[in-house]
């Protein structure tokens, strides 16, 4: 008869042994802190995720940050224009520099807020609440 899958996760038969320095064991254990987690469930956690048995980001996180990335690069190609227009003694219009620094921030404020809800979900998922 096939175990369900609650009793297959809270039986941890197995182990595996891994060396730390203590500066490294020190970065993990207040990574774990931080996470609300104990090191051996942190330390499990981002084994399974690196194992892509439970993976850090799903295909919706995958596209958000596909869509941001090519918003950064846009932006990034009208300052790289605006910038080399000004060290060949060009004054770009006014309106041209104000609205790629404006969509800049957008898209800098876009991308430090989906980062951190994907890291809120993920951290939650970590400890086991869900999403």
């Amino acid at each position: 008869m096939a175990r369900s899958r609650s009793e297959g996760s809270r039986r941890r038969d197995r182990l595996a042994h891994i060396r730390f320095s203590p500066a490294e064991f020190d970065a993990l254990e207040a990574a774990a802190s931080a996470a609300g987690m104990t090191v051996s469930a942190f330390v499990r956690s981002l084994a399974m995720e690196g194992a892509g048995v439970r993976p850090f980001l799903g295909q919706g996180d995958h596209a958000v940050l596909s869509l941001l990335a090519d918003g950064m690069r846009a932006i990034s190609g009208n300052l790289n224009q605006i910038a080399r227009a000004m060290n060949t003694g060009r004054v770009p219009a006014e309106e041209d520099i104000t609205g790629s620094i404006r969509d800049a921030h957008v898209v800098a404020t876009t991308v430090a807020s989906e980062l951190a809800e994907m890291t809120r979900r993920v951290a939650a998922l970590r400890r086991g609440e869900g999403a």
